[in-house]
């Protein structure tokens, strides 16, 4: 859904950018219809059966995370066309799956607070980061996002910057979770040295959808492995 949104709502400027093209994939418009309709399929069943069966408090977040994912990308919101408004709500489609999870199994207990806080910086930086390498198609687009606003070098200083202070904040919890915050900080620090090196600049994005995976499955393993087996 998430996704499928945002390749329909997103193809008059995705046809302007060769990296939609050659490393990820371009969503002809002869395809939209068919998209919706299985967006619909496996989509609407779930949420008739969780509207039906769960709590209020469970409803508003899974609504929460429905509009932050829809308005990221559709009008009349189109966040993503907003700078910084398009990282917060990147990152709060993510972040509220979450809580989302966390109240279907916990419905009596609040979120934490700093668990909150963390997934946004976490997630914006991320969101941010992806947006540096489509900056010079978003500026022929005439699409706003943040990384047209700040620049190349300065959209990934604030990458910097949030994903260090979102380690410093998780690290109140588990402190092995400090060590997984180098490879972020890492490829944050060699993406600012190479900012006049396209080339490798896109070398070290192409590795960030591994780090992105591994280490938060490698946290997940542990997490599971402390609280359910240790």
């Amino acid at each position: 859904m998430i996704y499928g949104i945002n390749d329909i709502f997103d193809y008059e400027t995705d046809k302007l950018n060769p990296k939609k093209i050659s490393y990820e994939k371009l969503l002809e418009p002869r395809y939209h219809k068919n998209l919706i309709a299985l967006i619909f399929l496996f989509n609407l069943p779930f949420l008739v059966y969780s509207f039906i069966s769960l709590n209020i408090s469970q409803i508003v977040y899974l609504l929460l995370f429905l509009f932050f994912a829809v308005f990221y990308s559709a009008l009349p919101i189109r966040a993503k066309s907003k700078p910084f408004l398009d990282s917060f709500f990147s990152a709060s489609h993510y972040v509220f799956t979450g809580i989302f999870g966390y109240y279907l199994i916990y419905p009596d207990k609040n979120f934490p607070i700093l668990a909150f806080i963390f997934g946004m910086l976490w997630s914006m930086a991320m969101h941010a980061y992806s947006a540096v390498f489509d900056i010079e198609f978003d500026r022929m687009a005439k699409i706003d996002t943040i990384a047209t606003f700040l620049g190349h070098k300065k959209t990934i200083i604030f990458c910097l910057i949030l994903y260090t202070i979102s380690f410093f904040i998780i690290s109140t919890y588990n402190i092995y979770l400090i060590i997984g915050s180098i490879p972020y900080i890492a490829l944050m620090i060699l993406s600012i040295k190479s900012i006049n090196d396209k080339e490798r600049l896109f070398k070290i994005y192409k590795i960030f959808p591994y780090v992105n995976t591994i280490l938060p499955m490698i946290w997940s393993i542990l997490y599971i492995y402390q609280k359910f087996i240790f």
